[in-house]
């Protein structure tokens, strides 16, 4: 290639392969044009020294900065994906066993797992456990008509769409309930119960095939304080699995009234809860931490492109579903989505905005702040841990926190949007490099 002929001439194509080796493999990496300078500071006066050291994007073999597009949606970046992924599994692990910064003791807390469906909006093709399929066919698993209503004209897709649009708020009106519930089982009043406990919860929205998203749910209850603070004596595990139960029968959410019909929305009647025990316990036939956290961090990369066919990407025009290769399903929710968001009364739900995810525009996982660390959190540990890996290769001494320095490090950059992916030479020898699959794009300049 005449880039890459280009480059190793100048002497820069070492220096490009370190920048595509720590990208670890991203698909489409994201470019910033830009410096970053440091400049020592004397703690005592203040003063700004000289400059210590810059990074300038055009000195980059790249022509810019390159950092990974940390994007979770597998048909994005499929490398991205599984880092987002084995970092949610360590998120709700850690709410689960201790560890991460969580103490090991929410091990013994109650704590649940459970699942919320949607309701119906009219028979689709599925696989009962028991018999065949209304339609009478015994469907395959990988069978394209699952999840597609038997009789189209028939289907409530307005009511699909509208619920993927109001399925986080009536998660949020669910959460609110669960707490009341609790707190009378428990015989206190909802201001008491913050006193004696608190609930914490992760959770993951996952698409079933018919285009509507339910909920899986890591909920468990805590001191008053989260997971360093023991549950009162009152709280069990059943105590809890009631008050869920309890509080999905009491949580509605009022939709919009279109054409003279009201929509009221409510969770299915398909509610699965189930009791998480240790790994120690039940000899490994329970429903344990691991089994729980593996499961959920599945769903966590997965959208409605992955379930139902649909797109990965945001729409501009409706006349650009005519040369995507969708399904007739898909095809009508985004429609019916597109045409919804016309409507000046539901200008607040962006159905147009999220159409390409069939009306849901809520984030795919989410937890209490008391639940475990954070994502962040955890990409920072591993950018440290990075950082020093590559001060000790060059044969320097890691930076001691407890020692006082006299004099501190200013940092000032600016860095710019430039663009995205690699270019075909970047691309070429980005598919021939094994990558550091232990970095997260930062660079150990940036």
């Amino acid at each position: 290639m005449k880039e890459l002929g280009r480059l190793a001439s100048w002497g820069s194509l070492p220096g490009l392969v370190r920048q595509l080796t720590g990208l670890g493999g991203c698909a489409r990496p994201i470019r910033l044009a830009g410096y970053r300078a440091e400049h020592a500071v004397d703690t005592t006066t203040g003063e700004i020294g000289p400059e210590l050291h810059r990074l300038d994007s055009t000195d980059l073999p790249a022509g810019h900065l390159l950092v990974r597009c940390n994007n979770r949606r597998t048909t994005r970046c499929a490398t991205c994906a599984e880092t987002y992924r084995r970092d949610t599994y360590q998120l709700i692990t850690a709410g689960l066993r201790g560890g991460k910064g969580t103490p090991e003791q929410v091990a013994a807390h109650p704590r649940v797992f459970a699942t919320f469906t949607a309701p119906s909006f009219g028979p689709v093709h599925n696989r009962p456990d028991a018999g065949r399929c209304r339609c009478g066919v015994r469907h395959t698993p990988d069978d394209p008509a699952l999840g597609t209503p038997l009789d189209p004209d028939g289907y409530d897709y307005e009511a699909a769409v509208l619920w993927n649009a109001h399925a986080g708020a009536l998660w949020r009106r669910f959460s609110i309930y669960l707490r009341r519930e609790i707190a009378k089982r428990a015989g206190l009043t909802q201001r008491a119960f913050r006193q004696y406990a608190r609930v914490s919860f992760a959770k993951v929205a996952e698409y079933q095939k018919r285009g509507a998203v339910h909920f899986h749910a890591v909920i468990r209850l805590d001191g008053p304080t989260g997971g360093d603070t023991p549950p009162p004596s009152w709280a069990s595990a059943e105590l809890l699995t009631d008050a869920i139960r309890a509080a999905v029968a009491a949580a509605r959410i009022t939709g919009p009234v279109l054409d003279g019909r009201a929509h009221t929305f409510a969770f299915g009647r398909q509610l699965d809860v189930r009791v998480i025990r240790s790994a120690d316990l039940g000899g490994g036939t329970e429903l344990t931490d691991r089994a729980v956290a593996a499961y959920i961090a599945k769903y966590a990369t997965k959208g409605a492109e992955t379930a139902t066919g649909t797109l990965d990407r945001p729409l501009r025009f409706l006349a650009e579903l005519a040369g995507l290769d969708l399904s007739d399903h898909a095809r009508r929710m985004i429609r019916t989505a597109w045409a919804l968001g016309a409507r000046k009364d539901l200008a607040h739900l962006r159905l147009r905005a999220w159409a390409h995810m069939l009306g849901f525009r809520g984030h795919f996982s989410t937890k209490t702040r008391r639940y475990s660390t954070t994502l962040g959190a955890l990409r920072q540990a591993r950018a440290e841990w990075r950082r020093l890996q590559a001060t000790i290769a060059r044969g320097e001494t890691p930076h001691d926190p407890a020692a006082e320095p006299e004099e501190t490090t200013l940092v000032l950059g600016h860095w710019a949007f430039a663009g995205t992916g690699l270019t075909p030479g970047e691309q070429w020898l980005a598919n021939s490099l094994t990558p550091d699959t232990s970095t997260e794009g930062e660079t150990a300049h940036a």
